[in-house]
């Protein structure tokens, strides 16, 4: 599997009509990370197209909140209220060599994500978001680099984040800047277009970073 570093593409089923349209554009796009969430439920016949083509192209392809469906893929993400009501089932034995991320908006929360054995954390909101009714307060740059001080996981900053954004979010110390609607409904241009240079300003921005 490739690192846990850049852009990590959200293919939001509330957000975008056409999935596999938005995964063949990003993967264009040179977006190694990828997470599929349908708050309305997995449809299982479109994950398993969504893994063929993500695997075809040596790409990660990781499930939002279904611990099954993510069995079959390369891996799962739980915010904090599903992770609360899977207390019992212990996701490490279930996952495999899979990858776990947990959603964090604290310290704290990432302390015991890794104490959980997730392989990453996503931290926010970042900014104010509309994918996300139950977001909460966003965060910003501090929040995350809070989070990114409590845990040695690589962490993803999630929520409203734009290409302008995407400066401040690699100087909070997050490896990765989840994108939902920057990519699927972008102001200017496509899908393609929109990815393709929120990847090319990710690698200039972690240059100037790891150069100050």
């Amino acid at each position: 599997m490739g690192g846990l570093n850049g852009i990590y593409a959200v293919l939001d089923s509330s957000v975008s009509d056409d999935l596999i349209v938005l995964l063949d554009a990003v993967l264009r796009a040179g977006v190694r990370i990828v997470q599929y969430r349908s708050k309305s439920g997995t449809d299982r016949g479109l994950l398993s197209r969504l893994i063929i083509r993500a695997r075809d192209a040596g790409v990660v392809l990781i499930v939002n909140d279904d611990l099954d469906a993510a069995c079959e893929a390369d891996g799962l993400h739980v915010g904090q209220e599903d992770l609360a009501k899977l207390v019992g089932v212990d996701l490490r034995e279930r996952l495999g060599q899979r990858l776990l991320g947990i959603s964090c908006a604290t310290a704290a929360q990432a302390a015991q994500a890794q104490r959980l054995g997730a392989d990453y954390v996503g931290s926010g909101p970042y900014n104010t978001t509309s994918s996300k009714s139950d977001a909460g307060c966003a965060i910003g740059e501090a929040g995350v680099r809070a989070v990114a001080q409590a845990t040695s996981l690589p962490v993803a900053a999630i929520g409203g984040i734009a290409l302008a954004d995407l400066e401040s979010v690699a100087r909070s110390g997050a490896r990765m800047a989840a994108i939902i609607s920057a990519i699927a409904k972008p102001a200017h241009g496509d899908a393609e277009s929109a990815a393709r240079g929120l990847v090319a300003q990710w690698a200039r921005v972690r240059r100037l970073v790891e150069a100050t």
